[in-house]
């Protein structure tokens, strides 16, 4: 949609591996790039007993904690569909926002399709990391979230709570956006034939 202003969300996901196809999503942050204080944040029920220990360790979540407290998937994805409609100004579009969306996005368009939620960001994501490297000309292999914290003075470590996650991207995006802009790094060389 052409000329429709874009209201950004920061979002940020854990979950019980790499692939939801296999692993369940437990938690879903989410907050306001310009306002990081409206925000929403869940704990869902596992839908797979299948975890990666690893996965589990970053995050400190249980699945049997999830499982007796944690929200219905269908219910915390109808929660976070109708939280970004309320957010969202009229006349806006939402645009999911995240640090290697690749990975959070997966997984929350994964789980607004599964359970029948409509996707209220469409088919698409903004990963912070490509914008850096586009706004920045630093390589693939310098887009590291310790990378691009340092550069701009923050820790360079999440502390992996899906909300507080949210909102620490919210500020490495803005600051993106607010940053001059470096001259374009010259591209590789062409292998020859």
């Amino acid at each position: 949609m052409p000329g429709v202003p874009d209201a950004f969300i920061s979002v940020d996901v854990e979950t019980a591996g790499a692939a939801p196809s296999r692993h369940a999503l437990l938690s879903l942050g989410a907050c306001l790039v310009d306002d990081p204080e409206r925000s929403f944040y869940v704990e869902l029920q596992p839908t797979t007993p299948d975890a990666d220990p690893a996965a589990l360790a970053v995050s400190g979540l249980s699945l049997e904690h999830l499982a007796a407290e944690g929200v219905p998937p269908a219910e915390a994805m109808a929660r976070f569909a109708a939280w970004v409609q309320e957010v969202v100004p009229g006349g806006h579009r939402p645009v999911l926002v995240a640090f290697n969306a690749a990975f959070d996005w997966m997984f929350v368009a994964d789980y607004f399709h599964r359970f029948a939620v409509p996707n209220p960001f469409g088919h698409a994501a903004l990963d912070v990391k490509a914008l850096y490297m586009g706004a920045t000309g630093e390589p693939w292999d310098r887009t590291s979230f310790h990378a691009v914290a340092t550069r701009f003075g923050l820790h360079p470590r999440l502390p992996h709570h899906a909300l507080e996650d949210a909102r620490i991207q919210a500020e490495v995006f803005r600051r993106i956006l607010a940053a001059p802009r470096s001259p374009r790094r010259r591209p590789h060389k062409e292998m020859s034939k």
